[in-house]
């Protein structure tokens, strides 16, 4: 019985390479479609069916579709049309199938309207400018070179003053300066104060992204209907009975690519602080500031204080420096829906390991993620890493002044010591895993917008090293910035919540990073001023004006 199944056997394998032969010449192996979509790889004499893998591919006499541009289209536009199938662009419109332009939004239906994209621009300007904001009408007058005020030419590429000049008619020669695109950032850096207007995915850290109308591209939530320079692309059909597009056109601001991350100072609920949320409620320094904090995919947030259910009472008010929080206060945490805690401050072992332990497990309960701080020695060291709207990011932080007492052991808890070799090989390794790192510190606190020399150092090193963002969360006084090698590093962002309202300390800042599809597009400096000794709240522009002119003129970029 078992000679005869392997003669069966034999047979079958006969058939199937006489098969093979027939229809694919001498080789020793060929793929045969079955009507199933499925292949059976003849090898080695052994016959085995499998699932079919390959991509069905475009015949070759299939109709090609022509396409025409009217007027001037962005290359980034252009170039999704080249790499669509069975497209071809041409230039005579009488031999063209389908029709892309500029929708002013006039007689849709007689135009043959079939869908439409929208291309996002921005108006930015060198980083280092205190305007926030700008008026449609006022780019109008100086496209139009009328009423050119305060020195602000229009800087543009010439692609963008082509697609523009479709909108709005010629510019005018004293009003928009055309320059290659490669040299825009450095241009309207050497001639401040000016404007550029560029695409949105062109823009990088060193612009300052300008407000239009109030409105600006980086937020997230963009109505582009209701955003001054969103210019709609249209897909229109030359044939009377074509009701839908062959083909599928996308913006250059997809915000399913787009992460939001807020990073800010010191945070420590004691004294005044934890007086008022006694006494106003637990939620109330956060109030002023809520909708800042709430708005980020990833809220970060400095703790510099142990939870601590041993805590003496905050009322009546406790003013040593020695200093713990009610486990109850985590409900400010979670009012302001915080994503990530730094544990790199000084006053962690206040209380000893005890309270700091139960911190942790209070953390760990919560689901609340920490870095720089952690049981011991090397979960302070570890990473904290995350991937938000596809764009891949890396949290690390140490303490660089201690006390000694603060800093995490091989078997005791605390903050992570700084080691800035330790800390560069880190940043290099994440880089090369595909990671925007993040790096934090602790360092010198300065009452001065301007960074002692070593703090200087050591955020510089990180930067060069490839840390995209350098941020100091020791400050308790707002400090300057600069950017190295298009790296942004803010040496102190002054305290978030704490009750220093003295001398400068009353003024905050809540940095505000926007990625984009895989990189660190663009900063926003929201500034705050405390109240109450309990409560930021937004600036007034005469008060955010003061702060910037301060750091700005402290800064060395």
């Amino acid at each position: 019985m078992q000679k005869r199944t392997q003669h069966k056997l034999t047979l079958f394998r006969i058939s199937v390479w006489l098969l093979v032969f027939s229809i694919g010449g001498m080789g020793c192996a060929a793929n045969l479609n079955t009507p199933e979509g499925k292949e059976v790889e003849v090898a080695s004499g052994e016959a085995v069916v499998i699932e079919n893998s390959v991509e069905p591919t475009r015949s070759a006499t299939q109709e090609i579709l022509h396409i025409v541009v009217e007027g001037k289209a962005p290359q980034g536009l252009v170039d999704q049309i080249e790499n669509q199938p069975g497209m071809r662009l041409v230039e005579d419109i009488h031999q063209v199938e389908l029709r892309i332009g500029i929708n002013l939004g006039r007689d849709e239906k007689d135009k043959g309207l079939l869908s439409e994209t929208t291309w996002v621009y921005a108006v930015a300007a060198p980083f280092p400018t205190l305007r926030d904001e700008v008026s449609l009408s006022e780019i109008r007058r100086t496209w139009q070179g009328r009423g050119v005020t305060e020195g602000f030419p229009l800087m543009m590429s010439e692609e963008t003053r082509q697609v523009f000049e479709q909108v709005w008619g010629p510019p005018s020669e004293n009003g928009v300066q055309t320059i290659e695109e490669a040299a825009l950032l450095e241009t309207a850096w050497t001639e401040m104060p000016s404007w550029v207007i560029l695409p949105f995915e062109k823009l990088e850290p060193r612009w300052k992204v300008l407000q239009v109308d109030g409105v600006s591209p980086l937020e997230r939530g963009l109505k582009e209907e209701d955003y001054p320079l969103a210019v709609r692309y249209g897909i229109y059909s030359v044939k009377e009975d074509q009701t839908h597009s062959p083909i599928s056109l996308h913006s250059n601001r997809d915000e399913s690519k787009l992460t939001q991350v807020i990073l800010t100072g010191t945070t420590a609920l004691v004294r005044n602080v934890a007086l008022t949320m006694e006494e106003q409620g637990i939620s109330y320094p956060a109030e002023g500031i809520l909708d800042w904090l709430l708005s980020a995919d990833i809220t970060h947030i400095s703790n510099e204080v142990p939870f601590y259910s041993e805590c003496p009472p905050a009322k009546p008010l406790r003013s040593e420096m020695r200093f713990c929080s009610s486990p109850s206060y985590m409900g400010l945490l979670e009012t302001i829906d915080a994503d990530l805690i730094e544990l790199t401050g000084n006053h962690l072992l206040d209380w000893g390991p005890e309270a700091f332990l139960e911190t942790l497990d209070l953390y760990n309960e919560k689901g609340l993620p920490y870095y720089g701080g952690g049981y011991n020695a090397d979960e302070a060291w570890k990473p904290y890493r995350i991937t938000d709207h596809g764009n891949k990011l890396a949290f690390v932080g140490c303490n660089a002044m201690g006390p000694e007492v603060d800093w995490a052991t091989d078997d005791a808890p605390g903050s992570a010591q700084c080691d800035m070799d330790r800390m560069e090989d880190l940043v290099r390794e994440l880089r090369e895993e595909g990671y925007l790192p993040i790096v934090t510190f602790q360092h010198f606190e300065m009452d001065d917008f301007t960074p002692q020399s070593s703090q200087r150092v050591d955020f510089q090193r990180m930067a060069k090293a490839g840390a995209v963002i350098v941020s100091g969360s020791q400050s308790h006084y707002p400090q300057t910035m600069t950017f190295i090698e298009g790296k942004f590093v803010h040496y102190g962002l002054g305290n978030l919540f704490f009750d220093q309202d003295f001398g400068g300390h009353d003024r905050e800042f809540i940095d505000r990073h926007i990625f984009y599809d895989g990189r660190h597009l663009s900063t926003e400096l929201l500034t705050a001023r405390l109240t109450e000794q309990a409560q930021p709240v937004p600036m007034t522009v005469e008060e955010r004006q003061d702060l910037l002119e301060d750091v700005f003129d402290a800064a060395v970029w």
